[in-house]
């Protein structure tokens, strides 16, 4: 019994070893054939994983070079093309000596000498290249091989190193017909990304942005990391240019990371050196010259000529700038027998550090030579254009010659103007200001030193709000300084002006009153900066200033404030035209040492410590000529559109309860018929942008809203999500945009944005902060009220009740706000903190 169930038992487990061993897959032991091999290597290819590609295919070609001589050259050619990607020029073109394929395969022939084309040309070998896909254009007449679309693109950078854009771009423009009729989207998605470098070039900056998105999502798709990394790498680039250093980082670092996955030497000594642009661009001389000599070592490392001069030239520029001119020197002598023949915009730059480098060894003809051949070029590059022009000046300021030094500036910033008119949209015109902002500074500077402060005033104001003033329609897009009265406009606004002008050696203030214009020099941006930026620290940690007696909050009262005292009168508004980090703070929170709102005339001793609130009514303007060009609101009735207390569309922005109290609170000053209200699942953004908002003279919004500081138009107001046929809200259709807001016009008397973070968190040269405040003045909006922090929940229904029961009593809503600030300041509870009641602010253009 027993020995019978125990065979029994055994012949049980042979069965389930069977039945597993039927269930488990057999290896496949076929011998793998040339052609899933070369597919396999050709998939690592397109994948940008191009070492492992180079070394699948150098494998291929042993193996089958006897056994199967044309899948060798398959294999061969590969390999070649694969060291070319990588930036082994030499070691590609030994391979493609030695190929020879055995069969007369025409189209593979196209492709040998496509590849062959491509390293000659990064070789600097243009002719060669030139020839050499002469003999493929004359193969690819009349039959259009699949190999001829490599030929379009090869001819397109071969027109890129003779500086002939206008030719590459034809080329790549063919090469994406070509590839999208036979179905590429390999090279589709590569002929998108080369023109999206070609408009880099011909500084087509939102061109660049919008070809180079396309290639960007293309390789996504098709899993190709070695073409998302370069158009990562040129929307760095365009950013760049435009002067959007933040974004510009960001996309390079990105970029580099995938190189570096990749195994791409060539490309990531590209990103390592594009972010030492940014670096040497915002100061940081040291990580920049970190960055320039990391690439010149991975450059030497792949032995790329091309590489090698990029960096020399980019050494030896912060060299001159950091007063080494032996060391710049040295750079430019190995530059000078491998300078690149035909590459316009490189030997800008190269003739641009020559310039710079004569200039500060005092060869003083010899810099005007190369800085002048520079300006006056205009197919180099804008940047480089703007740079010797900002360089030539400040050579004729040294000599003496302020009428030369004047006209060269005049000259640089049309050309500014002229490169900035040709940009689309404010994405692009916002941060491009930037390049003009230390020529701007530089000519200032000229004018003061002349006694020329009005002139000065005037070309300050020219740099302000630029984008904002041509949305409207109330300046040109020339460089033409406005013929302004500022003492009229000061009578005009009932207030006295006070203009600011940050500059990296020296700081002004314009006190405008209707009577006279004071010029008052300031201390440099960087220790005013740092004050603001402590100073902010302190109001958002919820410190009370006035109880702890702020240094920071004094001392920026005396910098900023206290010279101009004597000429504000009693009783008059104070208008305040910021620049850069100044748009960040609230003058209210400065701290007075002793003027009255009665007397007004500076600092007495034993007077109580009290904020610049108690004496003046205080706002914001972007520029004197928009308060110039300034139209009275067509609307003379009170009528209100309200919007708020949104149906929460995640855990992220929560109902409060006191959204509903405050659009309560708001309701009882207006009356039924003056009323519009969208609430709940009604306060959408589509209620707004259907809802005809120019029919209102207040808008007024209750909810949370989100800041974008890399993208400041894609802030956003919080309500509720529009609805699907499926009852499902649509991923961000909770969102107001700014992008969207200031597409649908207004003539609003006030707009309220009564949320955090309304105003935006991120300054740009001329323009200051950028978010909702800006984005509905863009609309049409009078004046608009925002937030430059995160508000409190529980005083701003306060605060906002105060401020329209003061519009109801016919106050002036800056009036309004500052009583409804001073009832909070006075009050016995923690609102009289700074935190709860300065971070609104009203934003003014009449």
């Amino acid at each position: 019994m027993i020995l019978a169930g125990r065979l029994r038992s055994g012949c049980f487990q042979l069965a389930l070893v069977a039945v597993f061993l039927l269930l488990i897959p057999l290896k496949d032991t076929r011998p793998e054939t040339a052609h899933d091999a070369y597919g396999r290597a050709w998939k690592l290819f397109q994948h940008g994983r191009l070492a492992d590609c180079q070394l699948e295919a150098g494998q291929g070609y042993r193996k089958y070079q006897v056994s199967n001589p044309d899948w060798a050259a398959k294999f061969q050619l590969l390999e070649a093309e694969a060291m070319v990607w990588r930036g082994m020029y030499e070691d590609a073109l030994q391979i493609l000596a030695a190929y020879h394929p055995s069969s007369n395969d025409v189209n593979e022939t196209i492709r040998k000498m496509a590849v062959e084309s491509s390293a000659l040309v990064h070789q600097q070998q243009l002719t060669a290249a030139d020839q050499t896909l002469t003999q493929a254009d004359r193969l690819c007449m009349g039959t259009a091989y699949e190999s001829c679309g490599y030929v379009l693109r090869t001819r397109g950078n071969l027109a890129i190193k003779r500086g002939q854009m206008e030719e590459a771009r034809q080329f790549f423009l063919e090469c994406l017909l070509f590839a999208r009729v036979h179905q590429d989207r390999f090279m589709d998605a590569s002929a998108s990304l080369n023109l999206g470098w070609v408009a880099l070039q011909i500084n087509h900056y939102d061109e660049a942005i919008d070809w180079s998105k396309s290639a960007y999502k293309s390789a996504v798709e098709l899993g190709a990391e070695d073409k998302e990394q370069i158009t990562l790498g040129n929307l760095g680039w365009a950013y760049f240019q435009l002067g959007d250093d933040a974004r510009a980082l960001e996309q390079f670092l990105k970029a580099e990371k995938v190189a570096t996955r990749l195994g791409d030497l060539r490309y990531e000594l590209k990103w390592i050196s594009d972010a030492g642009y940014v670096y040497h661009d915002t100061g940081d001389l040291v990580r920049a010259t970190q960055s320039y000599r990391q690439a010149l070592d991975l450059a030497k490392q792949i032995d790329s000529n091309e590489d090698i001069v990029n960096a020399l030239e980019d050494l030896a520029q912060v060299s001159v700038e950091t007063g080494k001119p032996d060391d710049a020197s040295a750079y430019l002598a190995q530059i000078a027998p491998m300078q690149m023949t035909g590459n316009i915009r490189f030997n800008a730059y190269v003739m641009l550090t020559k310039g710079m480098l004569a200039a500060a060894q005092q060869k003083d003809q010899q810099a005007e030579a190369l800085l002048q051949t520079i300006q006056g070029n205009v197919e180099n590059p804008i940047s480089s254009r703007l740079s010797a022009g900002d360089e030539l000046a400040k050579l004729f300021e040294r000599q003496g010659k302020a009428r030369e030094a004047e006209r060269v500036y005049k000259a640089t910033l049309n050309d500014f103007e002229s490169a900035r008119a040709q940009l689309r949209n404010e994405d692009s015109r916002l941060p491009f200001a930037s390049n003009a902002n230390g020529i701007y500074d530089n000519y200032i500077h000229l004018l003061v030193q002349q006694g020329r402060s009005d002139e000065a005033l005037a070309l300050a104001d020219q740099s302000r709000a630029r984008t904002l003033a041509q949305g409207l329609g109330v300046a040109n897009a020339s460089f033409r300084p406005a013929a302004l009265n500022p003492r009229q406009i000061a009578h005009k606004t009932g207030a006295t002006l006070l203009f600011y002008w940050l500059g990296d050696q020296h700081s002004y203030l314009w006190a405008v009153t209707p009577s006279k214009i004071a010029l008052i020099e300031l201390p440099a941006q960087g220790e005013i900066v740092a004050r603001v930026e402590r100073y902010r620290k302190a109001l958002l940690d919820v410190d009370d200033p006035l109880q702890t007696r702020s240094e920071d909050g004094q001392a920026l009262y005396k910098l900023l404030v206290a010279p101009a005292m004597k000429l504000i009168r009693s009783g008059s508004p104070v208008m305040i035209l910021a620049d850069g980090e100044l748009s960040k703070l609230n003058f209210e929170t400065l701290l007075v040492p002793g003027a009255t709102s009665e007397n007004n005339q500076g600092s007495a001793s034993g007077q109580k410590l009290h904020y610049l609130l108690e004496d003046a009514t205080l706002l914001s303007a972007p520029s004197l000529a928009m308060l110039s060009a300034a139209k009275p609101a067509r609307h003379a009735d009170r009528n209100m559109l309200l919007l708020g207390n949104p149906v929460s569309p995640d855990r992220d922005y929560p109902s409060l309860p006191l959204f509903g109290s405050e659009m309560a609170g708001i309701e009882r000053h207006f009356s039924a018929q003056h009323l519009s209200i969208f609430a709940g699942p009604q306060a959408t953004p589509a209620s707004y942008l259907t809802g005809n908002p120019a029919q209102y003279s207040y808008i007024h919004f209750v909810s949370h809203a989100v800041a974008s500081r890399t993208d400041p138009l894609d802030s956003a107001i919080i309500l509720s999500g529009s609805s699907l046929s499926r009852g499902q809200a649509s991923e961000d259709s909770f969102k107001l945009y700014a992008r969207d807001i200031m597409q649908h016009p207004i003539d609003a008397r006030l707009v309220t944005i009564s949320a955090c973070y309304g105003s935006g968190t991120r300054s740009y040269a001329g323009e200051g902060l950028v978010g909702l405040s800006w984005a509905f003045l863009r609309a049409g909006a009078h004046s608009v009220i925002g937030a430059l922090w995160e508000v409190s929940d529980d005083s701003t229904p306060q605060l906002m009740d105060a401020l329209y029961q003061g519009i109801e009593k016919g106050q002036e809503p800056a009036v309004a706000l500052r009583n409804a600030k001073l009832a909070l300041l006075h009050s016995q509870s923690r609102f009289r903190a700074p935190f709860y009641w300065a971070p609104f602010q009203i934003y003014t253009r009449r």
